[in-house]
Formats: structure tokens, sequence, C-alpha cells
């Protein structure tokens, strides 16, 4: 499913979708509001680069932060909730992660997790290790993920509601 076809189709349910972003900076926002008409699906998109800005924008906890770091799957989960709440939207995609250059032993370069938030349902998580395959390509990469899982979320709904 393409970015068009993801706009198309959430607008035929009435899904309403906002956006997490850290590592990237908006990207996937930007793709969505690419597509016209996209103004019937795409609520907001929070950009929260610094751990401060998750904490006040999307109510991501300092203890969750101390514990397990900004790139986790536990703040892409609270992320993605807090974005889902604030905006009061159906859906809700959250993406954290290290996209360039850098990275530790624990957490390496091209390392994301994403969240996924929709109403009524526990967020989902998942990471997954991009590679060092440098920032740009990471970013690009964590986008096109972040839309795959709009796009499966959008073809659970569909199914789910006979639309």
């Amino acid at each position: 499913m393409d970015t068009a076809e993801i706009i198309r189709r959430a607008a035929a349910a009435s899904i309403t979708i906002a956006t997490a972003e850290s590592c990237t900076g908006g990207m996937i926002a930007a793709a969505l509001t690419d597509i016209p008409g996209s103004s019937a699906v795409v609520d907001r998109g929070f950009v929260t680069y610094s751990n401060a800005a998750k904490m006040q924008m999307l109510g991501v906890r300092a203890e969750t932060l101390d514990a397990v770091g900004a790139v986790s799957e536990e703040v892409a989960a609270e992320m993605a909730a807090g974005a889902l709440n604030n905006a009061g939207v159906t859906l809700a995609v959250s993406v954290t992660g290290i996209a360039g250059p850098g990275g530790s032993e624990f957490k390496p370069e091209g390392r994301v997790c994403f969240g996924l938030a929709r109403t009524g349902r526990e967020p989902l998580t998942e990471t997954v290790d991009f590679g060092a395959i440098g920032r740009d390509k990471v970013r690009a990469a964590t986008r096109d993920h972040a839309l795959e899982l709009l796009a499966g979320a959008i073809s659970r709904i569909e199914r789910e509601t006979g639309s």
C-alpha cells in the first residue's frame, strides 16, 4: 500500500492519524501530508527530539527514560499512547532510534523502536535494526516502515469493521 493508498483507505474508513517522531524529525507526517486530501486523515505530528519534549508533549515518563533510555520499545509505546490520547485520533505511530552516526555496544547505529497505538487497544511495539547504513538511509527506512505499520493497522480495522 503506497502513501496515497493509506490516505485514501483511511479517509474511506474514517480513520484519523497522528505521528510521534524522534529520529525522523517529522518525515512520516511530511510523507502523509504530501498527499492531497490528507487533511481528512492526518490530525497532527509531534516532533519530540529531546527527552524533555517526549515528556512534555507526549507524557513519556521520566522513570521510563531513566530505566531504559529513549531508544526503547517502552518509550516508543508511551510516545504512541501519548500521541493517540493527546490528538484524539484512531491511530498513532511513533519512532525513536539512532539514525547515526554513532551508537553504543547496547544500542547500535540504525536501531529504531516503533510504537503503534490504536483506540481501545494496548500499544504494539517492535524494534528494527537497519544497520549502519547511514543517517539518511536509516531515517528513510524508518519512515517507510512506519508507513507500513499504519497500512497494516488500516487493513486490520477495515477487516474488523467490514469497511
